[in-house]
C-alpha cells in the first residue's frame, strides 16, 4: 500500500470514529432531558410509589447527568451496553436476535435494488426510444417520491386486502411449523413479497437514474464514438466499455443506500410486523428502554459507516484518483 493510501483510510477512520461519538453523545443527551422515565410503567394505584423509586435507583436514573454520561462513555468503551429495561436481558443480545432478520431482509432488498435498476437501465439504453425513457424515468421519480409508509400501506390494501393474493403483516404463518420444506419456503416468501417491495422500490429508481445518466454520459465520450467507427459491436461496446465504466461511480452511492437499509428499514419492519431492528428501536422508544435505544442506534451507526467506509476503499482501489478527496 502507498503511504496516500494508508493515509486516506486512516483519515477517514477517525471521521467515522468522530460521527460515531457525536451520534452517541447526541443521542444520550437527547433522551435524557426528555420528559418521562421507564419507571413511569409502574405508576399505577396498585403498586406503591416506592416501587418507582426503586426502580430509578436501579438503573442509576437518580444520579445527575453527567455521572450518567460518564458511565456510559465507559460502558461503550469496555463493550458493556447494559441489561434492556424490558426484556431483563444483556442488550446486545436483544439487538442481535432483531439485527440478524434485517441482515437477511436488507441484503436481499439491496440485490434487487442493483438487479432491476441495472436491468431497466440497461434496457432502456439498448432500445434507444424516448419515449420508454421518459416513461420510465417519471414513473420512477413518482416511486421515489412516495413515501414508503404510503406504498407499503397502498400494497397492503390493494394486494392482501382487496385481492387476498399475499398475507398483510407478521414473517410467517401461525401454523407454520405444521408445513413441509417447501411450503414452509412458499409461505416465507409470500410474507416477504410485500416488504421487499416497499422497501427497494425506492432503492431501484436511485439505481436506475444513476446508471442510466452514467450510461447515456460514457456512451457520449469520445473513446466510444472510436470504437464504433473501428468496428466494434455495439454490444461489444456495450458490454466491454461502456457498462464497467458507467458502474465505476456508483460505488459510493451502493454502499450509502446499503447503510440505509441496514440501519434498519425501521418504517417497512414496523409496517409489515416483521421482527427487525426498525420494530425493536421503536419498542424501546416507546417504552423508554434508555440502553436499547443506544444499543439500536449505535449498531445502525455502525453499519451505516461500516458500509460507506468499505465503499470508500473499494472506490480509492479502483480509482486511485478519489484518494485526493479522502485527503482534504
Amino acid at each position: 500500500m502507498s503511504r496516500k493510501f494508508i493515509g486516506a483510510i486512516s483519515k477517514r477512520i477517525f471521521s467515522s470514529l468522530i460521527t460515531l461519538f457525536v451520534l452517541i453523545s447526541f443521542l444520550f443527551v437527547i433522551i435524557r432531558i426528555s420528559p418521562g422515565n421507564p419507571a413511569q410503567k409502574y405508576l399505577s394505584p396498585e403498586f406503591s410509589p416506592q416501587l418507582s423509586k426503586l426502580v430509578i435507583q436501579k438503573f442509576n436514573l437518580d444520579q445527575p447527568l453527567f455521572e450518567q454520561y460518564t458511565s456510559f462513555l465507559k460502558n461503550i468503551f469496555t463493550g458493556e451496553f447494559g441489561i434492556s429495561y424490558n426484556y431483563h436481558l444483556p442488550v446486545l443480545s436483544v439487538v442481535w436476535e432483531s439485527l440478524s432478520f434485517t441482515l437477511v431482509f436488507a441484503s436481499i432488498s439491496f440485490t434487487l435494488e442493483i438487479l432491476f435498476g441495472f436491468l431497466l437501465a440497461i434496457y432502456v439504453a439498448r432500445k434507444e426510444k424516448i419515449w420508454l425513457d421518459k416513461l420510465i424515468s417519471n414513473f420512477s421519480l413518482a416511486i421515489y417520491s412516495t413515501p414508503s409508509f404510503v406504498l407499503g400501506l397502498i400494497l397492503i390494501l390493494i394486494f392482501a386486502i382487496k385481492l387476498d393474493v399475499f398475507p398483510t403483516s407478521g414473517l410467517k404463518s401461525f401454523d407454520y411449523d405444521t408445513f413441509n420444506f417447501f411450503e414452509k419456503f412458499g409461505n416465507l416468501f409470500a410474507h416477504l413479497v410485500l416488504p421487499l417491495i416497499t422497501l427497494s422500490a425506492a432503492g431501484v429508481a436511485v439505481f436506475y437514474k444513476y446508471i442510466r445518466d452514467n450510461l447515456k454520459e460514457v456512451k457520449n465520450q469520445p473513446y466510444i464514438l472510436q470504437l464504433r467507427a473501428s468496428g466494434y459491436s455495439e454490444s461489444e461496446i456495450l458490454l466491454k466499455h461502456i457498462i464497467p465504466n458507467a458502474i465505476r461511480p456508483l460505488i459510493s452511492v451502493a454502499g450509502i443506500e446499503l447503510g440505509i437499509l441496514l440501519g434498519g428499514a425501521l418504517v417497512t419492519e414496523v409496517i409489515f410486523g416483521l421482527p427487525g431492528m426498525g420494530r425493536l428501536t421503536i419498542d424501546s422508544i416507546l417504552s423508554r428502554d434508555y440502553p436499547l435505544i443506544i444499543a439500536c442506534s449505535f449498531t445502525a451507526g455502525v453499519l451505516m459507516i461500516l458500509t460507506n467506509f468499505i465503499a470508500d476503499i473499494i472506490k480509492m482501489k479502483l480509482d486511485p484518483a478519489s484518494l485526493g478527496e479522502h485527503l482534504i
